[in-house]
C-alpha cells in the first residue's frame, strides 16, 4: 500500500480549531486548581522570548481530552515563517513511548512475543561482529520486555562500536535508543516487512488513524518535507534534516503537542488496545536502585514499557523527555487526575521553558 494513499486524511478537520483549539477561559492543573488561558498565553509568549525559544507547540489535558493547544513562535528563525497549525516537530525519544504502545498492538494482535528472544527473528540477518563476542550469549536473551523496560545493558548509542552488555539483562537499568532500533529491526523482520516506509505504514494503519493522529509518522514523505519546522542549535538554523527512510523506533518520530496528546489520552483511556495490555505498559518493570543518578536527580523510580515513572502528590506520574539536540520534546500524564501536559520545540532550549511555564501550571516534569 502507497504510504501517501494511507496518509491523504492528514488535513481533514484541522480547520476546526485554526491556530487555537477552539477553547475559552481555564485550563486546570494537575491538583486542579484553575489557570485563565488569557495568563497561560501571556505567559507563554514572556517565557519563549526571554529564552529565545524559535518554536513551540504546546498541549494540556483535562479530564481526558485535549482543553487546549497551540502552537507559537518561527518555523524557520533565518527566514521568520510562523509556525502554523500544519507545524511538525521531531519528536526524538518521546518515539520510544508509542513505538512501545505499537509493540504492544502487534502482541495483542498475536503477530509479536513480549518475552520471545528478539535474536530469533534477526539471527540469518544479523551483522558479524555487531555484538562483542564476550556479550553474544547475554544479547540472545533480549526480549521486547527487557528492551521496553531498559533493562538490556546495552549503551544509549554504540555508533558503529560492537555492542557490549554491561550486566545480566532483566537485573539493572540501562537506557538505549540501541536496543530500541533492535527491536524494531526483529519486529520488522518477524512480519516479514523490514524496518522501512513498509513498517511506518503498518504503525499509520494500526496506531496513529484510529487515534487520529494524522501528523505522526517514523519515516520521511511529501507531507514531512512540507511542514516539518527547522531545528535551532545555539540560536543558529540547521539546515540539516533527518530525512529518515527506515523506522526510527528510539528517534525518528515527527509529530506535535496535539497528536501526541491523543496518544496520552489512549494511554488513560484505552480504545485501540485492551485494557490488560495498557495496565502491562504502564506497570513498573524494572525498579531503579536506591544509587541510580535518575532516581537520584529527578525522584523517578522506575520504568514500565516505554514510560518513566514519577510517585507525585496527585498520583504516578508517567513520562518522557526527548532530545535530538536541535529539537526537543518532553510529554507526562496522570491517570488519577487524567490530566497529561506535552510540549515540542525546534531548538536546544526547550527544558529551561519546562522549568519556567511549571511556576504558573505546577510541577510537570
Amino acid at each position: 500500500m502507497n504510504q501517501l494513499k494511507n496518509i491523504a486524511v492528514l488535513f481533514i478537520g484541522l480547520a476546526i480549531f485554526g491556530n487555537a483549539t477552539a477553547q475559552k477561559g481555564h485550563i486546570k492543573t494537575v491538583s486542579g486548581k484553575l489557570v485563565k488561558v488569557e495568563a497561560l498565553e501571556k505567559r507563554i509568549e514572556h517565557i519563549m522570548d526571554s529564552i529565545q525559544l524559535p518554536g513551540l507547540s504546546i498541549a494540556i489535558i483535562n479530564d481526558a481530552k485535549i482543553a487546549y493547544h497551540n502552537k507559537f513562535g518561527v518555523a524557520n528563525l533565518k527566514t521568520k515563517k510562523p509556525v502554523d497549525k500544519n507545524s511538525i516537530f521531531e519528536g526524538a525519544s518521546l518515539s520510544k513511548p508509542l513505538f512501545a504502545y505499537f509493540v504492544m498492538k502487534m502482541a495483542e494482535q498475536g503477530n509479536f512475543d513480549l518475552d520471545a528472544p528478539i535474536y530469533d527473528y534477526l539471527k540469518d540477518i544479523f551483522p558479524k561482529g555487531a555484538v562483542a563476542e564476550a556479550s553474544m550469549e547475554a544479547y540472545k536473551t533480549l526480549t521486547p520486555r527487557i528492551v521496553l523496560s531498559h533493562g538490556t545493558g546495552i549503551p544509549n548509542w554504540v555508533k558503529g562500536e560492537p555492542i557490549t552488555i554491561a550486566f545480566e539483562p532483566g537485573t539493572d537499568f540501562s537506557y538505549s535508543g540501541e536496543a530500541y532500533q533492535h527491536m524494531g529491526a526483529a519486529l520488522g523482520t518477524k512480519l516479514g516487512i523490514g524496518w522501512g516506509s513498509k513498517l511506518d505504514t503498518l504503525f499509520l494503519k494500526e496506531v496513529a488513524h484510529p487515534l487520529n493522529m494524522n501528523r505522526s509518522f517514523y519515516t520521511w514523505n511529501q507531507i514531512l518535507e512540507e511542514h516539518t519546522v527547522k531545528g535551532h542549535m545555539n540560536g543558529k538554523v540547521n539546515t540539516e534534516m533527518h530525512r529518515d527512510k527506515n523506522v526510527g523506533p528510539g528517534y525518528s518520530l515527527q509529530s506535535d503537542a496535539y497528536d501526541y496528546a491523543l496518544f496520552l489520552i489512549e494511554m488513560m483511556e484505552p480504545k485501540n488496545l485492551s485494557v490488560q495490555l495498557r495496565d502491562e505498559m504502564l506497570k513498573e518493570h524494572n525498579h531503579f536502585k536506591p544509587d541510580n543518578k535518575i532516581h537520584l536527580e529527578t525522584g523517578q523510580t522506575g520504568w514500565g514499557l516505554g514510560f518513566a515513572q514519577k510517585p507525585t502528590p496527585n498520583g504516578l506520574m508517567h513520562l518522557h523527555t526527548g532530545n535530538n539536540k536541535d529539537f526537543q520534546a518532553y510529554a507526562m500524564f496522570v491517570p488519577d487526575q487524567k490530566y497529561g501536559f506535552t510540549i515540542f520545540g525546534n531548538s536546544d532550549n526547550l527544558f529551561p521553558f519546562l522549568t519556567e511555564i511549571e511556576k504558573l501550571i505546577e510541577e510537570q516534569f
